[in-house]
C-alpha cells in the first residue's frame, strides 16, 4: 500500500494592516512606510527602527518586498537608511513645494537605475525575487521616483498630528485628509479636542 504524502504545512500569515511587529505602514507607499522607519520626526527624540541589520531584514518582509528574512549587511543597513533619508527629503520638499535637492535626487537615481529584481506571484501575494537586498532597494527607490515624479506627487501630505512625522498619500475624494491613519493619529487629535472642550466648559 502506498502512503500518502503529507500536504507541505502552510506558512504563518504575515501581520497585516497598519502597524506591523511595531512598524507603520500607514503611507499608501512603500517608499514613505520606508520613510516612516524614523518615527517621531518632529520630536527632540527620534526613534530608530532600522537600529540593527536584522531589523532591516524584518521591515522588507513585513513590507512584502522580500519572500523571507534575509541578512543584510552592516554596510546595506547604512545604504538603506541613506536611501530612505533622501526619500524623507525629497518628499518633503515636493509637499512644500519646493526644489529638489540635486543630492538626495543623486541618491534616489543611483538605486533607481539598478537592474531590478523579477516580481514573482507568491503564496502570499506579489514579492520581489532575483537581486537580494540591493534589488530590493532598487524596488523601493523606483517607487519613490514614479511617486515623486507622478500625477500622485501632488497628494503628498504630512500628518497634522505634532508629534508624528509621518508622509502619506492622500486619495481623500476630497483632498483634505488631515492625519496619517484616522484610527491613530485622527483619534488622538478628536481625543485631546474633545478634553480641551470639557476643560473649556468646566470653566
Amino acid at each position: 500500500m502506498v502512503a500518502r504524502q503529507r500536504p507541505p504545512p502552510l506558512q504563518a500569515p504575515l501581520p497585516s494592516g497598519e502597524i506591523r511587529e511595531g512598524f507603520k505602514f500607514r503611507s499608501g507607499r512603500l517608499s514613505l512606510d520606508l520613510a516612516s522607519t524614523l518615527s517621531g520626526r518632529r520630536t527632540e527624540a527620534p526613534k530608530e527602527q532600522l537600529r540593527t541589520p536584522a531589523d532591516l531584514g524584518r521591515w522588507l518582509v513585513l513590507a512584502r518586498v522580500a519572500a523571507q528574512v534575509q541578512e543584510p549587511s552592516d554596510e546595506e543597513l547604512g545604504q538603506a537608511r541613506e536611501l530612505r533619508e533622501a526619500i524623507y527629503r525629497l518628499a518633503m520638499s515636493r509637499a512644500r513645494g519646493e526644489s529638489f535637492s540635486a543630492r538626495d535626487r543623486a541618491i534616489l537615481n543611483r538605486w533607481a537605475a539598478e537592474a531590478p529584481p523579477a516580481p514573482q506571484l507568491g503564496p502570499r501575494g506579489l514579492l520581489w525575487a532575483g537581486a537580494g537586498v540591493r534589488g530590493q532597494f532598487v524596488v523601493l527607490a523606483r517607487d519613490a521616483a514614479e511617486l515623486l515624479g507622478g500625477p500622485l506627487a501632488e497628494n503628498i501630505r504630512h500628518c497634522a498630528q505634532e508629534d508624528c512625522g509621518l508622509l502619506f498619500v492622500d486619495t481623500s475624494r476630497s483632498g483634505l485628509r488631515r492625519w496619517c491613519s484616522m484610527a491613530g493619529c485622527g483619534n488622538k487629535a478628536k481625543v485631546a479636542e474633545f478634553r480641551r472642550r470639557q476643560r473649556s466648559d468646566a470653566r
